[in-house]
């Protein structure tokens, strides 16, 4: 028997925007008038886009929503910038533009939209609609430029009005053609069956092979020679790679388990109970995130295209 939609749509993607997705879930997951899918990944002609919402209505419009979960605030300047605030270095950094990173993933939706079966009207394909919007934490403060229009940058908790005054506002006669192409319920959701059966997750890639050993070389043994000859050349040791662990910022003590809270996720030390923010380095301009799988958290770029096993929480 098939899964209802509103179960089966939560299994697209491997996590979800926790604080957002209880929000667009809340105001959408239960209306006949909607679809909802969380993390969907899609791959097409070489390119990738990394969806971390996206709702469909009955009149085929496709919102597609990017969550940033700012831990201090966001500044938006007049050349259209953003700069997130640094609480650690008292000062504003840049990062890249997520209206620019929503327009990306939205190319790559149009194009696969494309290549699945769509209603048909009066021998006409149907054309989708899509509306980027960028979601922010409710209690994140926003600093907006006055000449740059943010109109799509949006706290979470203000998504529904945001749709609504998108439907509005729109003409009277883009009305009377939406309604030409209000399609039912199952429409809706054999559209969406068909995007998140595209699903591509994120490739864990397998740990390298160990390098062969070095084959060691043994010195001849002089007899007019007192000094004992070496042995074995120990091949140069090689600084290893760092990796990125959890660790108090406190105590420096790394036993402790991950949590979700109000400003994200956070690691709790296990010897001193203190709460230390999880943030990661990439290379400028990338945006890598903490994706759970039960106990386990990985680190993933999207960017980068790697995802590492970052803390395993005790059972």
């Amino acid at each position: 028997m098939q899964e209802p939609l509103g179960h089966y749509i939560r299994k697209a993607g491997l996590k979800g925007e926790a604080e957002s997705a209880y929000l667009i879930d809340f105001d959408f997951a239960q209306s006949k008038n909607w679809v909802v899918i969380h993390d969907l990944r899609l791959e097409h002609a070489g390119r990738v886009a990394q969806i971390d919402h996206l709702l469909i209505n009955r009149w085929l419009d496709f919102y597609v929503l990017e969550s940033k979960h700012f831990h201090a605030g966001l500044k938006i300047t007049d050349d259209g910038e953003f700069l997130r605030w640094n609480a650690f270095r008292k000062t504003y950094e840049g990062m890249a533009s997520p209206l620019k990173q929503n327009e990306r993933h939205i190319a790559v939706l149009r194009d696969v939209v494309a290549a699945i079966d769509l209603p048909v009207r009066l021998g006409l394909r149907l054309t989708p609609t899509f509306y980027s919007l960028i979601l922010v934490a409710p209690n994140a403060r926003i600093d907006r430029s006055r000449q740059f229009d943010t109109s799509r940058v949006i706290k979470a908790d203000q998504l529904k009005q945001r749709i609504w005054k998108d439907i509005d506002e729109e003409k009277p006669l883009l009305n009377l053609a939406k309604t030409t192409k209000f399609e039912s319920s199952e429409t809706v959701e054999q559209v969406a069956r068909q995007l998140t059966a595209l699903h591509r997750p994120l490739a864990v890639p397998a740990p390298p092979a160990p390098a062969p050993a070095r084959p060691t070389m043994r010195a001849p043994v002089h007899k007019e020679s007192r000094r004992p000859p070496q042995m074995r050349e120990e091949p140069p040791k090689q600084p290893s790679a760092p990796r990125e662990t959890p660790a108090c910022k406190s105590c420096g003590h790394d036993a402790g388990e991950i949590l979700y809270g109000k400003y994200g996720y956070y690691f709790k030390c296990g010897r001193c109970q203190g709460n230390t923010a999880v943030r990661f380095t990439c290379q400028p301009g990338h945006n890598p995130r903490l994706r759970k799988q039960g106990v386990e958290f990985f680190r993933e770029c999207a960017d980068c295209g790697t995802s590492t096993l970052f803390h395993r929480n005790p059972a």
